[in-house]
C-alpha cells in the first residue's frame, strides 16, 4: 500500500483546488461558474457569495439551473426515478453516463448530472470521465468526452463495482446483531487498546494495511445534517481499534461530542477526493456551519500535507475477502470425537475464511465442525494415507453429486524438515498443549513418528491404552515444546494425572520412566516480530467450541506463544495459542465478515461461575458439543465400531500448518 503523504494536495487538491475561489462580496461571472466544484450544494455556498446571475446564451453549459425544491439531488445511476406526479422524466449525463431525473440535472438543457460534469465537458483540458479517474487514470490534454459508444462498457464496470458493495452489505446484514455490546463503547469506557490489523496476516487487509493510523482523513456520510439527501463530510481518525476507527468531523477541533466509530473497511468510508470524482455533495455538519464563512479555504488548509486512504482501498478490501475454498469441496479433518483420526467432511459454508464442515456421513447436516481454512486440522483428501495417520473410512462409497475434492495447493504448507539425521523417536518426552484442555501445557510423550515430520503425541497420565486420544502435531508445531520450557518461562506445567511426587521435577520423572527428552535442537526456534502486547483486545475463537468467536484479551506473551483470556469468563477457559494462529482476528472482524460475535459474559453469568462450573459451560455453548475429555472406557467403547483403519507410511505433499516452535530461553 503506497504512502499517501501530501495526498490532500495530490488526490484532493489536484481534482478540486483548480476550481476553488475566494468568497468575496463581488464575485465575477467567471468565478461564479466555478462555484460548487468542491461538491457542495450550490445553495449552501450561495449564502456567503453574490448570488446575482449573469445572462448567457442558450448554448452555454456553464450556468447552473436551480433545483426544484421537491426533488433531491440525484447522484446515482442504474435506478429509475419519477416526478412527484408519477410521470417518468429521465436523462443521461453526456459526460459520465449517470442516469437520473431530468429536472434534477444541471444546466439549462439538462445534459449533465452535476456541476462537475458540466465544467469537465466545457473546460479546455477535456478531463477524463469519472470512471477513468476512479481507476486512477490521470487526465490528459487528449482526453475526450465520453460519447454513446463507450457508455455501455462504463456502465457495466460501474454496475460491477456497485454489485460488490451490495454483496458486502448483504453479508453484513446477515450477521446476527449482539444487543447491548459495542466494541467502540467497550474500548472507550475502559481505555482498552486493540491489536493492530497488521498482527493478523491471515485476516482481510492483514498484509496491506499500510499507513492507516491516527490522523488519516476520510470522507464519510454527514449525519449532522437536515438535508433530505445523503451528503458527506471529511473526518479524521482519532483512534484505531483493529478495523474500527473513532472518527471526528473536520471543524470540530477538540470537540468530541459527535465522534463516532466506524469500520474502516466499510462501504461508507472513502478516500479524500471520492466525493469530487463521484459527484457527491460535501456539506459541513449543522453544528459547526457558523464557524467559517469560507469552508473551501478551511479544508484546503487542513488537508494540505494530510494522509488519506489509497484510491484503490475498497478494491483491496474486496480482493482480500475472496476465499479459495468453496462449498461442496471435500477435505480430511480431525474427528472431533476421536482426535487420533481424521474423517472426510464437506464444506457447507465459508464466512470470512472460516469453514463450516459437515462430516460426510451426517444425513441431517448437524454433525459439523468449524475451523479456519488455514487450520492445521484440515488436509486434502488422501493426506492421512500418505503419512500413515489413522482415518475413518466413510460409509459413503461414492461421491455425492456436486461434491469434489479440494485441490491440495489450497492448504497451508508445513515447513520442510530433515528427518534423515537425528530426529524425534517414539518414547521421547516433551511438553505439549493439551488439545482437550487448551489452558494447560502438559507432560507428553511421542507415541508414533509419521511421515513428513508429523508426530502422534500422547498426554501422560490420561491416555487410552489403544492410543485413541493421541493427537497429531507437526514437528514445527507451535503447540509442542522441549523439556523445561514451562519452568524456564515460569508457566505452570501440568504433571501426569495421578503423579504423586509434587512439585514435578523433570529430572526425577525421566529417571523414573527410563525415558529421554527430545533434543532441544529439533524444535523450531523461529520467533516472528508479531506485534502483540499484553492487554490488547481482539476477537478469538473458543477452540473448545470452535463455532464461537468471542471478545478476548492477550494476558501473557512467551516468545510467540500467547495466552488468550475470554472477557467475562474464568481463567480456566483461557487458551494458549500461537501468535500466527488463524483463530485470532482483529477487533471488527466479525462485523466486517458477517460472523456472530460473542460478547463478554454479563455480570449474572460471572456470578454463576463461582457456584457451578458445569452450568457456566452450558451457558456458554448451547449447540456445539466438540472437544470433551473422555474416559478411556468411553473411548474404547466408541472405537468398537470397526471403522478405523491404519495405513502404512508413505510420501505425500507436505500440507498442514506451517507455524514453528519456540526458544526455551526466557526473554528479558
Amino acid at each position: 500500500m503506497e504512502n499517501t503523504k501530501d495526498l490532500a494536495f495530490d488526490t484532493f487538491c489536484k481534482l478540486l483546488l483548480h476550481t476553488f475561489i475566494s468568497q468575496t462580496e463581488h464575485t465575477s461571472r467567471a468565478e461564479r461558474k466555478r462555484r460548487d466544484s468542491f461538491g457542495m450544494f450550490d445553495g449552501y455556498d450561495s449564502c456567503s457569495e453574490d448570488t446575482s446571475s449573469s445572462s448567457s446564451s442558450d448554448e452555454s453549459e456553464e450556468e447552473v439551473a436551480p433545483l426544484p425544491s421537491s426533488l433531491p439531488i440525484i447522484k446515482n445511476n442504474g435506478q429509475v426515478y419519477t416526478y412527484p406526479d408519477g410521470k417518468s422524466g429521465m436523462a443521461t449525463c453526456e459526460m459520465c453516463g449517470m442516469v437520473g431525473v431530468r429536472d434534477a440535472f444541471y444546466s439549462k438543457t439538462k445534459r449533465f448530472c452535476s456541476v462537475s460534469c458540466s465544467r469537465s465537458y466545457s473546460s479546455n483540458s477535456k478531463k477524463a470521465s469519472i470512471l477513468a479517474r476512479l481507476q486512477g487514470k490521470p487526465p490528459t490534454k487528449k482526453a475526450k468526452v465520453l460519447q454513446k459508444q463507450p457508455l455501455v462498457a462504463k456502465l457495466a464496470a460501474y454496475a460491477q463495482y456497485q454489485a460488490t458493495l451490495q454483496n458486502q452489505a448483504k453479508t453484513k446484514a446477515a450477521a446476527v446483531p449482539v444487543e447491548g455490546f459495542s466494541w467502540g463503547n467497550y474500548i472507550n469506557s475502559n481505555s482498552f487498546t486493540a491489536a493492530p490489523v497488521t498482527c493478523f496476516k491471515h485476516a482481510p487487509m492483514g498484509t496491506c494495511w499500510g499507513d492507516i493510523s491516527e490522523g488519516v482523513r476520510v470522507e464519510v456520510p454527514n449525519t449532522d445534517c437536515s438535508l433530505p439527501t445523503k451528503v458527506f463530510w471529511i473526518a479524521g481518525i482519532v483512534k484505531l481499534a483493529g478495523y474500527n476507527a473513532l472518527l471526528r468531523y473536520e471543524g470540530f477541533e477538540n470537540d468530541s461530542s459527535l465522534d463516532f466509530w466506524c469500520n474502516v473497511c466499510g462501504s461508507d468510508i472513502h478516500p479524500v477526493g471520492w466525493c469530487a470524482t463521484s459527484g457527491k455533495p460535501l456539506v459541513p455538519p449543522r453544528t459547526i456551519q457558523h464557524k467559517y464563512t469560507n469552508w473551501k479555504a478551511f479544508l484546503v488548509k487542513r488537508l494540505t500535507g494530510a494522509k488519506t486512504l489509497p484510491p484503490d482501498f475498497s478494491q483491496k478490501v474486496s480482493e482480500s475477502m475472496q476465499y479459495p475454498f468453496k462449498t461442496s469441496m471435500r477435505v480430511e479433518v480431525v474427528d472431533k470425537t476421536h482426535l487420533c483420526r481424521t474423517r472426510v467432511a464437506v464444506v457447507e459454508s465459508v464466512i470470512g475464511g472460516r469453514l463450516r464442515l459437515v462430516y460426510e456421513e451426517s444425513e441431517d447436516k448437524t454433525d459439523d465442525f468449524w475451523c479456519h481454512m488455514y487450520s492445521p486440522l484440515i488436509h486434502h483428501i488422501g493426506w492421512s494415507r500418505s503419512i500413515g495417520h489413522r482415518f475413518k473410512r466413510s460409509d459413503i462409497t461414492k461421491k455425492q453429486d456436486g461434491h469434489f475434492d479440494a485441490p491440495p495447493h489450497l492448504f497451508m504448507k508445513v515447513k520442510e524438515v530433515d528427518a534423515a539425521g537425528e530426529w524425534f523417536k517414539e518414547g521421547m518426552k516433551l511438553e505439549a498443549i493439551d488439545p482437550l484442555n487448551l489452558s494447560a501445557i502438559c507432560v507428553a510423550t511421542i507415541r508414533k513418528v509419521l511421515a513428513d515430520g508429523y508426530l502422534m503425541i500422547g498426554i501422560d497420565g490420561s491416555e487410552a491404552a489403544d492410543g485413541s486420544d493421541w493427537f497429531c502435531y507437526h514437528a514445527t508445531s507451535p503447540s509442542i515444546f522441549p523439556v523445561g520450557f514451562c519452568e524456564i518461562n515460569m508457566i505452570e506445567l501440568t504433571p501426569p494425572r495421578g503423579y504423586a511426587k509434587l512439585p514435578f521435577k523433570w529430572f526425577d520423572y525421566l529417571r523414573e520412566t527410563d525415558s529421554i527428552a527430545a533434543p532441544v535442537k529439533l524444535f523450531n526456534k523461529e520467533v516472528p516480530n508479531h506485534g502483540f502486547h499484553v492487554g490488547m483486545k481482539l476477537e478469538a475463537v473458543d477452540l473448545m467450541e470452535p463455532r464461537l468467536v468471542c471478545v478476548a484479551t492477550v494476558t501473557r506473551i512467551i516468545h510467540r506463544l500467547l495466552r488468550i483470556h475470554f472477557d467475562g469468563w474464568e481463567d480456566e477457559y483461557d487458551q494458549w495459542v500461537d501468535c500466527e494462529s488463524p483463530d485470532l482476528y482483529p477487533v471488527g472482524w466479525c462485523q466486517l465478515t458477517g460472523y456472530q460475535l460473542q460478547p463478554p459474559a454479563p455480570q449474572s453469568s460471572r456470578d454463576s461461575q463461582s457456584s457451578s462450573s458445569k452450568q457456566k459451560k452450558k451457558a456458554k455453548s448451547q449447540q456445539y458439543k466438540g472437544h470433551k475429555k473422555m474416559t478411556s472406557l468411553q473411548l474404547k467403547e466408541e472405537l468398537l465400531d470397526g471403522e478405523e483403519y491404519s495405513f502404512l507410511q508413505g510420501a505425500s505433499d507436505q500440507e498442514s500448518n506451517g507455524s514453528a516452535s519456540y526458544y526455551i530461553k526466557q526473554e528479558p
